[in-house]
């Protein structure tokens, strides 16, 4: 087996992903907090992962990942900033970087928006790495966010891969995301329209594409 112990220098959290496991699963993680007794395993990761957010605050968005068969919450936080010079700045922490670059392009030709000016950084908070293309839709609503200045509804989930021609595509184990962001107390959750969902404690805003999901609010 091939385990990586991951997470950031100045925070407690570790993340022990698995890359290689000849007898087992690949797709688990576990989240630890570091004490002064050691690596201690944390029970509810996406408390603490939320643990710290800011509410109404432009460009933070709360999304729900799913690593092997743990549903996680996470805050995907964008700003936008006038570029200082004639090629602007895609930066990333804890999110794929090529993937970045895609949504700018998506927004810029999809949506009209004026973003070939602004530097555009974006960050997972708590240390996290996503690795799932799930979370497109809120690390493209929190950039559009930024940038208009408006903050997202703090009761908001928002979950869904976002395709090249701006359509919004349907994500895996989509009960098992609703229940943990009903179990956390959120109200409602924007998910692709090809998603069905049943039993659902929560409100549902079913979105088909990036205009779409931008008229909700």
């Amino acid at each position: 087996t091939v385990l990586y112990l991951e997470g950031e220098l100045f925070l407690s959290f570790r993340i022990l992903r698995c890359i290689k496991n000849r007898f087992g699963s690949t797709n688990e993680v576990g989240v630890f907090e570091m004490k002064e007794q050691g690596l201690k395993p944390v029970s509810n990761p996406s408390s603490l992962f939320l643990s710290q957010r800011v509410t109404r605050q432009p460009g933070n968005a709360v999304t729900c990942t799913v690593e092997g068969s743990r549903a996680m919450m996470l805050e995907v936080q964008a700003l936008t900033a006038k570029a200082q010079f004639n090629y602007p700045k895609r930066a990333a922490t804890g999110f794929d970087l090529n993937r970045v670059q895609l949504l700018s392009a998506v927004l810029q030709k999809r949506l009209r928006l004026n973003l070939f000016e602004q530097d555009i950084f974006i960050s997972v908070a708590g240390g996290f790495r996503v690795t799932e293309t799930a979370c497109d839709l809120a690390a493209a609503l929190s950039v559009i966010s930024s940038f208009k200045d408006t903050p997202l509804p703090d009761d908001l989930v928002i979950i869904g891969e976002v395709g090249l021609s701006g359509e919004i595509r349907p994500v895996g184990m989509v009960d098992k995301r609703i229940k943990e962001a009903a179990r956390l107390g959120f109200k409602r959750i924007l998910l692709p329209a090809g998603n069905k969902a049943l039993d659902a404690k929560i409100k549902l805003l079913p979105v088909s594409d990036l205009q779409q999901a931008v008229s909700v609010f």
